[in-house]
């Protein structure tokens, strides 16, 4: 068996297969594992932006109540082992390279799989063994052919839809959605976050032919915003007054209202939820990467807000720590990767921005901080242009005065990068 350093390089050299949007292949490997995945309950989530935090609440908020959960999620921030967990734990190294080698030595009569097929067969095996009660799981890209569609879910939830992924999905809003909608299965329970009507009218569509239960945001659930991190929710049957969030930001109140209304419809006579578990759940929920504030004075903000949908509601949060601090400046360090929309991202945040340090994360696929510098349209801005991340940050901190906002944005690789420095290294399994 492969020590994890290098079940790690043949994990991540499978990213060569690229992306691979099909079926046939993760459900020949699942058939040879017995499917897995049908031997304990699950709730599937896709959307543009919130996946993530949406699906760590619903986590959180079952752990809360006694029950054994499962949370697949990606891309992860530092090591690999985040995309699995179990009980909020992550998955160990051992069972990472146990795990590939059993996959590995299973035949692929279909060609080659890609990376995320063979770590969505490693995550559906690993809750079996773990023996959850239930798993939560974040689609990977789209939902269609992602390879997390082979489900037989109690719930689906779709966040919200944005411009993402365009080469993949579709050139506008209503074609992204017609991918997303492919999770929506016959009969089962869907959960539509913050969307226009047009768009929520694909799945709308989609589910008047699936005959699935419907439930939308701002119609069939609310929320009342009652302070900067607390909300009432209003659902089909329950209103839960004064509940607190442990993720800042009004948008993780939008997540959070479409986590119960998702647990709400999905069936919950088989995992009831007390009052105390809800509250206990989403006051306790963590989510690095997300508006995560880890130094004070100044204080620095690590986002991984990579599209316009997510740079929209970073300009939100940030707007409202200028509106409680007079005079601070915001130095923003950017990373991006080479497919996003550069000029629409940066449109939506550098009114805010004082300082800009564009930067390089150690990625095949990251854009350069030249093109990152052509598509800059402020001349009054002071700009820098530095191509290890590292370095970039540090050149921030320099600059700034203790009133002063860093903010690390653009990729939830450079947050990653970033991450790595300021979190102590553990040690890896076997040695290379």
């Amino acid at each position: 068996m492969l020590t994890y350093p290098a079940t790690l390089d043949y994990l991540f050299a499978l990213h060569r297969f690229g992306v691979k949007l099909g079926l046939e292949a993760i459900s020949n490997l699942l058939q040879h594992l017995n499917n897995p995945q049908h031997s304990y309950a699950t709730l599937h989530i896709g959307g543009t932006n919130g996946k993530g935090s949406s699906a760590a609440m619903v986590a959180a908020m079952l752990q809360a109540g006694g029950y054994r959960v499962g949370l697949y999620t990606s891309p992860h921030l530092i090591d690999f082992r985040e995309r699995i967990r179990v009980q909020g734990e992550d998955i160990s190294e051992e069972h990472v390279c146990e795990l590939t080698a059993s996959l590995r030595g299973i035949a692929d009569p279909l060609g080659s799989l890609t990376f995320f097929e063979l770590t969505t067969a490693m995550a559906f095996q690993y809750f079996q063994d773990q023996e959850v009660d239930i798993a939560i799981i974040e689609v990977g890209l789209g939902g269609r052919f992602d390879a997390t569609n082979v489900l037989d879910p109690l719930g689906v939830l779709i966040t919200g839809i944005g411009l993402d992924h365009e080469i993949y999905l579709g050139q506008n809003l209503q074609a992204i959605a017609r991918e997303k909608a492919g999770i929506i299965q016959r009969n089962v329970p869907v959960v539509l976050g913050k969307m226009s009507d047009n768009v929520a009218q694909v799945f709308e569509e989609k589910a008047l032919i699936q005959q699935a239960p419907l439930s939308r945001f701002g119609k069939d659930f609310s929320i009342s915003e009652t302070g900067p991190t607390e909300f009432t929710y209003k659902g089909h049957r329950d209103i839960f007054p004064g509940l607190h969030m442990n993720l800042l930001g009004r948008y993780q109140m939008h997540n959070a209202a479409c986590a119960l209304a998702l647990l709400e419809s999905a069936k919950t006579e088989r995992f009831p939820l007390s009052s105390a578990a809800i509250r206990c759940g989403l006051r306790d929920v963590s989510w690095k990467g997300r508006l995560e504030i880890v130094q004070h004075d100044p204080m620095v903000i690590l986002d991984g807000a990579h599209n316009p949908l997510g740079a929209q509601a970073l300009f939100d949060f940030l707007q409202s720590q200028l509106h409680d601090c007079p005079g601070r400046k915001i130095i923003l360090v950017l990373g991006m990767m080479h497919d996003k929309n550069h000029a629409e991202y940066l449109q939506i945040l550098l009114p805010l921005v004082d300082t800009l340090i564009v930067t390089q994360p150690h990625m095949n696929r990251a854009a350069t901080v030249d093109e990152l510098r052509q598509v800059v349209r402020r001349s009054d801005l002071d700009f820098y242009a530095i191509v290890e991340p590292w370095e970039a940050y540090c050149h921030a901190q320099v600059l700034a005065r203790p009133s002063d906002l860093i903010c690390v944005t653009g990729s939830l690789f450079l947050v990653g990068e970033i991450s790595k420095h300021l979190i102590p290294p553990t040690s890896s399994f076997g040695k290379n």
